[in-house]
């Protein structure tokens, strides 16, 4: 088969697939993970002093939810001393969006595909506007935060849930009313805060977990990085193909995965988004890319959804790169699935919507903006693809 069949190949086993949340599963339980290991976005971190600061401070939070350190500073140094080991979300299938950090008994939004069978990605909930994991804070109001959630936040969206709720209509319905599924998604999430009164029996009876998911409006986000790694993770495993089928950074490396080889990251150093503070600080503040919501622009929405009518010769334009389109986002003129081979040929790698976060970890999100992903991930991806392509076939 060609390069061009065998991405098509992946792309196809992508596209077959309806993510439907219908559940909450602890992560120890769905990964298998130990009691002292916790899940942070993008790539591994080479050691325990390469952990990046709002990582790091989202961490210590994790650490003391969990029971592992009496306090934020004891868990500092326990991670300093690897007693605490930090491992990438996305290699047990999870995704974590910007800082935040998953523990063994956090519930997980449960996302599985309704047309084949069992096969799961996971999320954290959302932290709205309330301080959350994911602005990388070391406090006791971010611990709080994490707490409720998991408690009577979870005990809303269980009671919402019924027989579970399909994202792709939801991402569809957010997309024509002006979302782009990743930077925006309040149109797509005040649909979901519909279904989950509407499914509820008796409505929902908790004022203040109904105000915040009103006012929450990327409540829809973290679900619908779940369902972009549930097709993109349908995709792997297409030895000949390069189709991107993980994308992250965790502040200090950004990287992707494609298809012909699971598992392995090919990185670059991180630098920050492009983009303007809504702070007075200056741009050495920015930490560089960072979180698991990339996953939504390499699949083909985000950034890459606003760059779908530039030419094909425009930096970040979807054009050249994307493979075809998702039956259920017939209409939107979209197209999806990036090619690493594509990228490569053509020298244009995709553009990403990113929060940016404050590098020292004090101020939490500074402002959002857009990242320029490099080529040179890509390209070695697709040279590796090439390599197994002339001693196998797809």
């Amino acid at each position: 088969m060609t390069q061009r069949q065998c991405d098509r190949l992946a792309f196809d086993r992508a596209m077959v697939t309806q993510p439907v949340w219908n559940r909450f599963d602890l992560a120890r339980d769905v990964t298998g993970i130990a009691d002292n290991v916790l899940l942070h976005a993008g790539p591994p971190f080479t050691d325990p002093g390469a952990i990046t600061r709002p990582i790091l401070n989202s961490a210590c939070v994790a650490a003391v939810y969990e029971g592992l350190a009496p306090s934020l500073d004891m868990a500092e140094r326990m991670i300093s001393s690897e007693e605490i080991l930090l491992k990438p979300a996305q290699d047990v299938n999870v995704v974590a969006p910007l800082a935040a950090v998953v523990s063994a008994s956090m519930p997980l939004h449960s996302v599985y595909d309704a047309w084949r069978g069992q096969h799961r990605t996971y999320a954290p909930i959302n932290g709205g506007n309330r301080p959350s994991l994911r602005l990388g804070l070391k406090s006791e109001a971010v611990l709080d935060h994490v707490r409720w959630l998991n408690t009577r936040c979870l005990d809303v969206l269980q009671g919402g849930l019924a027989e579970g709720i399909a994202l792709v209509p939801l991402a569809v319905e957010g997309l024509k009313g002006g979302d782009d599924c990743h930077g925006r998604t309040p149109v797509a999430g005040a649909a979901l805060v519909r279904e989950l009164i509407d499914r509820s029996p008796n409505g929902i009876g908790d004022d203040e977990a109904l105000e915040f998911l009103k006012g929450s409006p990327s409540i829809f986000l973290n679900l619908w990085m779940a369902a972009t790694k549930l097709m993109m993770s349908r995709a792997e495993g297409v030895s000949g193909s390069g189709l991107v089928t993980a994308a992250g950074g965790n502040g200090r490396d950004v990287g992707i995965q494609v298809s012909a080889f699971p598992g392995r990251w090919y990185t670059v150093p991180a630098t920050p988004p492009e983009g303007t503070f809504d702070v007075d600080l200056p741009p050495s503040r920015a930490l560089g890319a960072i979180g698991d919501s990339a996953v939504v622009d390499a699949f083909g929405l985000g950034a890459m959804a606003e760059a779908g009518n530039e030419p094909p010769t425009s930096p970040g334009s979807g054009c050249g790169m994307s493979i075809g389109e998702h039956p259920c986002f017939r209409g939107t003129g979209l197209k999806l699935g990036i090619s690493a081979t594509a990228i490569a040929e053509s020298g244009h790698a995709p553009q990403v919507s990113l929060g940016i976060l404050d590098c020292e970890g004090k101020l939490g999100r500074l402002g959002g903006g857009l990242y320029q992903m490099p080529v040179l991930p890509f390209r070695q991806a697709a040279e590796d693809v090439l390599a197994r392509r002339q001693s196998s076939s797809c």
